[in-house]
């Protein structure tokens, strides 16, 4: 698997974890109670899952990497990207904060509307890495660069988040997904 298409395959399991945070968000808005431990464990994909591994991969190997080659980072696509991670840690840290205490209705406000400006990002960024900045990516990166990318994304998720993290965080979501749908209209979980 190409690098590219390996930070794609991660974007869909994000975006799977952004519906699951969507169903969360219009449950609590909603009125309706949400177990914490539920919406803990989500965060905490999106603060590992989604930053550390896969924002990670970008902006320590891929960006520089698509720097060297001519690409931008002021005033570029990279640039723009960073942004938008840095946007997007602060939202999901407003939601941390917020669901420490979802019974008080000024925390369930902040963290639905945490959670829709978050999901908004990350699915306009995503649309844009993929379409736009991947696109770049695949032009400039050779054949070698990529498979050295790669390399460096499989050490990456070995040294920086242990063995068989990633594939935890796939499961959870896929879980998380599972109790949603079967759940019944009005209950969570």
């Amino acid at each position: 698997m190409k690098s590219v298409e390996a930070l794609m395959h991660e974007h869909r399991v994000i975006e799977r974890g952004l519906t699951v945070l969507e169903a969360i968000a219009d449950r609590i808005e909603r009125g309706e109670s949400v177990p914490t431990d539920k919406v803990t464990a989500l965060l905490d994909f999106f603060q590992v899952f989604a930053d550390r591994c896969h924002h990670g991969k970008e902006e320590g190997m891929l960006f520089p990497e698509l720097e060297a080659k001519g690409i931008p980072k002021e005033g570029g696509p990279i640039g723009v990207m960073l942004i938008e991670h840095e946007e997007g840690r602060e939202l999901r840290r407003r939601m941390i904060e917020a669901a420490s205490n979802l019974a008080e209705e000024a925390n369930r406000q902040q963290f639905v509307t945490a959670a829709r400006e978050y999901i908004n990002l990350l699915r306009q960024h995503i649309w844009k890495e993929d379409n736009v900045l991947f696109q770049m990516a695949q032009q400039v990166l050779t054949e070698a660069d990529d498979a050295a990318l790669v390399e460096r994304f499989e050490r990456h998720e070995r040294e920086q988040l242990g063995e068989g993290v990633h594939e935890r965080y796939h499961r959870l979501v896929h879980e998380l997904e599972a109790e949603l749908q079967s759940s019944h209209e009005g209950e969570m979980m």
